[in-house]
């Protein structure tokens, strides 16, 4: 069960720069993530986490509001799992 979740120095930098709001939804799902674990908070629709395609291949995002989402990892190392953040960026429509 995946409950550890890793900034990124990306996240960490992009987090300063959205609204206060987001920043605080993000750290509300790594709170969900790290008290009920990753297979659980996925199944809450409203953060639609879903896989990505193209050069995205292997990524997870999860939706902050209809413009802003967070782009994960799920690694495995050995018998340590851990989601990274990998960046929060305004979406494109």
């Amino acid at each position: 069960m995946i409950k550890l979740v890793h900034l990124s120095k990306q996240a960490k930098s992009d987090l300063l720069r959205v609204p206060e709001y987001i920043a605080e939804k993000l750290k509300f799902w790594i709170f969900l993530v790290e008290t009920s674990g990753l297979d659980a908070v996925k199944k809450i629709k409203g953060f639609h986490d879903e896989p990505l395609r193209g050069n995205r291949q292997g990524q997870r995002s999860i939706r902050l509001n209809r413009a802003y989402r967070a782009i994960y990892v799920m690694k495995s190392d050995g018998s340590v799992d851990f989601v990274s953040i990998e960046e929060v960026h305004k979406h494109d429509y």
